[in-house]
């Protein structure tokens, strides 16, 4: 090939003009990553979280090896790109494990929710005290908006944190560790979307019209993203799978999805992370089985690449400055939200009613993981200065090494009262599912459970059959499914007909079934779709009529097991807690 030298073919594979600056990077990339993950095997060890691992890798690499003048890590328009990719990947976790919005819409008129909206507002309010200048001066400067946002970090908890305590000790399956874990799940969610909309926000000055396009773009969004999500992507990941038959083809997808939702957050006003975030928890109702599809790729990528360098360039970003701060101004953003965190969730798990109010609240002070997570994308956003970033990224690091060692004494102390309820039987349906792994139907069906039939008068039926907390019933008629009656279609019945109207005419004929062979997460998720609290269980192929399984029956099993008593039905049911350690 005259004119094509050896030089040329080299020359094409070179990096172009920005060459030293991408060799640098790819040096960066690549320390960063396996220190990172070295780190995280050592703390480990020592019983040390994750994400303490990852930021002191980027401390180290960064602000303390430039203390040596001889050679450190810098920061990068490259890394900075990969960066971004880690904020959106990890809110998507964030989503997708720990926001249920069934389980939040299902518990809206619960006190469960009044505990959680109690909780936030009182601790906001109280940690407005000091990102305002209203009260207490500290000299942030932040504009209301920003002032919300930064109140919003400093007030949230992280799921992440009290989900692990609460496995590992074993509560998640008592009273106590569910009501926690309940109240934390809502008041997450809360706190999330009132930061993102703060972030997004930051640079403007809201008025009552802002206020309300504000909630019609995210309402807009939500709906859309949602309906994308879980009624147009698995169908179509489905389809695409039968007729292309490309290996990582819903990986690719579920990738692809995720950024062009990000790009649509941005697009309507609102920040990356939230439409992140709100894709993930669309995608947290898919069925079990679609999940382990599609997931654990997407995990995989995240935990082993994207979340390690995420929480390595927070120690990057790190910076000594923060001992410039006032010590009025560091005992003041340390000290006054951890007491607003403490009475916002006492008020509201006291007004509430919950057991045990102040585990409760001592629960709803985990915090540290999503929060520095948040403080970095404020710090890029220019919300906060590094002074204030480093100094609340080191506070975060207190949270993370010394509360959960607080929550499991305060559960631990209060699971011994001898008062507290044996079993819950208000818990929102979707929130057990996060204490439940591969448990099948078959597992906890109990087959010798009887059913009232067609042929039995509404009066019977309401004199015999109907137990507290089950508001729908199976009805059989010799071993062949019938229907579903509800309590709620009685009230319109009236009462004189009661005792001549058999149940064959108030029945709902047309019902959703559960198989023996399918996930309990799958058949939770199906119930409180339906508003229902039984579900009939057949078989798949015939369709004979085996028996029901009802939310009762589930909840009652994770207390039952923790309590080392056995379970009346013929077929022992085995439950495993799912590990949640995010991070």
């Amino acid at each position: 090939m005259e004119g094509f030298s050896l030089q040329d073919i080299v020359d094409m594979f070179r990096f172009g003009e920005h060459a030293h600056e991408l060799h640098q990077s790819l040096l960066t990339l690549g320390m960063l990553i396996i220190v990172a993950k070295l780190a995280e095997g050592v703390f480990r060890r020592l019983r040390l979280n994750a994400i303490v691992a990852y930021a002191a890798t980027g401390m180290l690499l960064g602000p303390v090896m430039e203390l040596t003048g001889v050679w450190w890590i810098e920061s990068s328009l490259h890394l900075e790109l990969v960066l971004a990719l880690g904020v959106f990947i990890f809110f998507f976790l964030i989503g997708l494990d720990e926001v249920d919005i069934s389980s939040f819409m299902s518990s809206l008129k619960g006190h469960y929710f009044l505990a959680a909206v109690l909780s936030v507002i009182v601790s906001l309010s109280i940690s407005m005290l000091v990102t305002t200048d209203l009260v207490f001066d500290f000299g942030l400067k932040l504009n209301f908006t920003e002032s919300l946002a930064l109140a919003g970090v400093l007030s949230m908890t992280s799921l992440g944190i009290v989900a692990k305590v609460l496995t590992d000790g074993g509560y998640l399956k008592q009273p106590v560790g569910l009501q926690i874990f309940t109240v934390v799940i809502i008041a997450e969610l809360i706190a999330l979307l009132l930061i993102g909309f703060s972030i997004g926000e930051h640079a403007h000055q809201l008025s009552p019209v802002g206020i309300l396009i504000l909630l019609g773009k995210v309402a807009g969004f939500s709906v859309v993203t949602w309906v994308l999500s879980s009624r147009v992507l698995p169908p179509l990941v489905a389809l695409l799978q039968r007729v292309i038959q490309v290996p990582q083809l819903s990986l690719g997808l579920l990738l692809g999805m995720l950024f062009l939702t990000v790009y649509g957050a941005e697009a309507v006003g609102l920040h990356g992370s939230l439409g992140a975030l709100l894709f993930g928890a669309s995608l947290s109702s898919l069925p079990y089985q679609v999940q382990r599809e599609i997931i654990p790729g997407v995990r995989s990528v995240a935990e082993g690449f994207f979340v390690p360098l995420f929480f390595a360039s927070a120690g990057l970003s790190f910076s000594f400055t923060f001992a410039t701060l006032p010590l009025g101004a560091m005992a003041g953003l340390a000290l006054i939200p951890l007491l607003g965190n403490f009475t916002g969730a006492f008020i509201g798990a006291y007004v509430s009613r919950l057991a045990v109010p102040y585990a409760v609240a001592t629960g709803l002070m985990g915090k540290g993981v999503a929060e520095i997570a948040l403080l970095l994308v404020m710090w890029n956003s220019g919300i906060i200065d590094e002074v204030v970033f480093s100094f609340l990224v080191l506070v975060m690091f207190c949270y993370i090494l010394f509360m959960p060692s607080v929550i499991s004494f305060a559960v631990s102390r209060a699971s011994r009262r001898t008062d507290l309820p044996a079993q819950l039987d208000d818990i929102p349906l979707g929130i057990v599912r996060f204490a439940l792994e591969d448990i099948k139907i078959d597992d906890i069906l109990d087959r010798s459970r009887r059913h009232p039939a067609p042929s039995v008068t509404v009066r019977d039926f309401t004199e015999r059959w109907i137990g507290p907390h089950q508001p729908h019933y199976v009805v059989a008629d010799k071993g062949a499914l019938v229907g579903i009656v509800s309590l709620e279609m009685l009230r319109y019945l009236p009462k004189d007909a009661w005792g001549k109207t058999q149940l064959d005419a108030v029945v709902r004929r047309q019902t959703p079934l559960a198989w023996p062979d399918e996930q309990v997460e799958d058949v939770l998720h199906r119930m409180s779709e339906n508003s229902l609290s039984v579900m009939p269980v057949v078989e798949r192929d015939s369709e004979r009529f085996l028996g029901a399984v009802t939310s009762s029956d589930i909840i009652q099993l994770m207390t039952m097991e923790t309590m080392g008593e056995s379970r009346p039905p013929p077929r022992p049911a085995k439950a495993s807690t799912r590990s949640r350690q995010n991070y």
